[in-house]
Order: C-alpha cells, then sequence, then structure tokens
C-alpha cells in the first residue's frame, strides 16, 4: 500500500521545479538575510574590537591572555588564513574539545587544573599565531603600531567573516520555522489542529485530523533511539496501516551542501522503515538548492517530495 509518488518519478519536470525552488529560497534570502546580517554585524564588530584590545592588536596572543578573555578565541579563529572552523583549529592544536567548545560561549573549563588549563591555552595560541592572516593585519610583518585605518580595516573584514559564521544557523532556524509555518497554515485551513501525541502511546493511535511538529520517535531493536521528525501528520482519513505521514522540511542555499548531506534523509527513512514498516510515509519539503544529482539519490532510496512553491501537492499524501 506504497503511495503513489508525486515527484520522485517525474524527472521530465525536475529541472522547472529545480529553478523554481532556486528562485523562491533566493526570494526568501534577499528579504531576510539584510536583517539577520545587519543584527549580527553590530554585536559581531563589537567583540572583534575588544579581542583586538585584549592582545594589544595580536601583538600579545598568550595563555594568559586567553585565560583572561576566552570570549576572544571566536575572533581569533577568523583571524588566520585560512579562517579556522572550531574542529579544524581542535585538530591542529591537539586541544581539548570541550575546553574549547566553552570558550567558543566565553567561559573556561572550571574542572581542568591551571598547569593543564595553561598547556591546552597554550597549544590554541600557538597555533593562532602561526596561523595569522598577515595581509589582513600588516603592521604584525613591520612591527608598529597599526594605524587607525589599518585596525578599521581589519576589524571590518574579521567581523565580516564572523557574520557569516554566525548569520548562517539564523538564516537555516528561520528558514525552518517558515516552513513549519507553512505546512502549519496549509493544514489549519483544511481543518486540522495541532495537538501533541502523547509520549509512549503508540504512533498508529495518534488522533485523526491532527498534526505535530518535532516529534521524537523510536527507532532500532536492540538499542532504542529517538530521531526527530519535523512534521507528523494523521489524516483526516486514516490509513489502513494507521501510520501517519512524516514530513522533512529541508531548504539549502546552495547544491554542494545538499550533497554532502543527501545521505541523511537516506538513513532516516531505513531506519523508520525497520521500525514500523516498509509502507511508512516519509517524505521531503523542499526549498532552495536540490539538484538533480541530490532529486535521483533520494529518489532511487525511495524518498519522494512536496516542492513548497507547490505545497498544494500535499493533497496526494492522502491530506
Amino acid at each position: 500500500m506504497k503511495p503513489k509518488r508525486i515527484n520522485a518519478d517525474k524527472p521530465h519536470l525536475w529541472k522547472t521545479d529545480i529553478a523554481a525552488s532556486v528562485d523562491q529560497f533566493n526570494q526568501w534570502f534577499m528579504s531576510f538575510a539584510p536583517d539577520a546580517f545587519r543584527a549580527t554585524r553590530v554585536k559581531t564588530t563589537e567583540h572583534v574590537k575588544a579581542a583586538l584590545i585584549a592582545t594589544r592588536d595580536l601583538r600579545s596572543i598568550s595563555a594568559a591572555t586567553l585565560n583572561d578573555n576566552p570570549s576572544a578565541l571566536p575572533t581569533l579563529r577568523m583571524c588566520t588564513a585560512p579562517p579556522l572552523a572550531v574542529d579544524r583549529l581542535i585538530g591542529l592544536a591537539n586541544a581539548s574539545k570541550n575546553l574549547v567548545a566553552r570558550m567558543e560561549g566565553g567561559k573556561l573549563a572550571p574542572r581542568m587544573n591551571a598547569a593543564d588549563l595553561n598547556e591546552e591555552l597554550r597549544k590554541l595560541c600557538h597555533i593562532i599565531s602561526k596561523l595569522l592572516d598577515r595581509d589582513i593585519f600588516p603592521w604584525l610583518s613591520t612591527k608598529k603600531e597599526p594605524s587607525d585605518h589599518e585596525r578599521d580595516r581589519a576589524s571590518t573584514i574579521v567581523a565580516d567573516r564572523l557574520c557569516t559564521a554566525v548569520a548562517n544557523p539564523i538564516i537555516r532556524n528561520a528558514q525552518e520555522q517558515r516552513q513549519l509555518k507553512l505546512i502549519g497554515d496549509w493544514l489549519d485551513a483544511r481543518g486540522y489542529r495541532r495537538q501533541a501525541h502523547p509520549t509512549g502511546k503508540p504512533l498508529t493511535e495518534m488522533k485523526a485530523a491532527t498534526y505535530t511538529f518535532r516529534m521524537n520517535l523510536a527507532v532500532g531493536k536492540t538499542l532504542k533511539v529517538n530521531i526527530p521528525v519535523d512534521v507528523v501528520i494523521q489524516p483526516k482519513k486514516l490509513r489502513k496501516d494507521r501510520l501517519p505521514i512524516l514530513i522533512e522540511a529541508k531548504s539549502a542555499g546552495d547544491f554542494t551542501n545538499t550533497n554532502k548531506r543527501r545521505k541523511e534523509e537516506a538513513t532516516k527513512i531505513h531506519q523508520l522503515q525497520a521500525a514500523y514498516s516498509e509502507t511508512v510515509p516519509f517524505v521531503l519539503f523542499l526549498c532552495g538548492y536540490f539538484g538533480s544529482d541530490y532529486l535521483g539519490y533520494e529518489a532511487a532510496e525511495g524518498i519522494d517530495w512536496v516542492w513548497e512553491h507547490r505545497i498544494d501537492d500535499l493533497v496526494k499524501l492522502g491530506l
């Protein structure tokens, strides 16, 4: 009783839908992203200035400096060439993952003894100092005091790097919330009501004409683990197996990232099928940069999808 395919079996339509989906994401991004970047720019610029002051314009990057100013670490990571992601810095410095995670939040590891802490900070300082982007900070080579213009220019570049790193998660979260609201509004308009399904009750006992967001479903036979599903909808007319419709909301601002992560959905559907049934209805709700390679992979894994720009295709799921 597997449902008829909505889009996975229609590759002749993919090219047109991909173009429409990209246009839709770009329109949303252009209206939302400037606000996100402006909001984070003010905060990050202050962080950059504080880090420069604390390190005497990067001429005093030491364990003592980081000990007194742990919140400077995110800024210092962006002062290198290339800018260092958290995991890359940890790997290069062979540093404590827990300590770096705490410093990213502006704090030190409270239970680490002084000697170990000093050694960990020293390793971080060594990597950062070695990789400083001297094109951005020319005074490091000339060993002269930076001019106001040089300092302002360097601060702007580092702030831009930080803004991108901070704003991207904000953009992703906002896009996810927007997608969920769109689905919720669509369902509300058709007489569905949002209602949480009680924990512990079988999924097949979910009430008709209800839906919920971000529901954890137990999978695994010997070792039970919970996996989150973005939208769970029990149709007005129950399916024979009484299983609700499971929807994963996906958005992407570039083609590369989706191809890197396309196996995630395949893993999730196989876990769900093993736990509930081969017929469990699992579909993607797509907006953005999802190319033919991604779509072909998902279709081959038995995964169907609904495009956000054609949201009324949800009707074809029996809703």
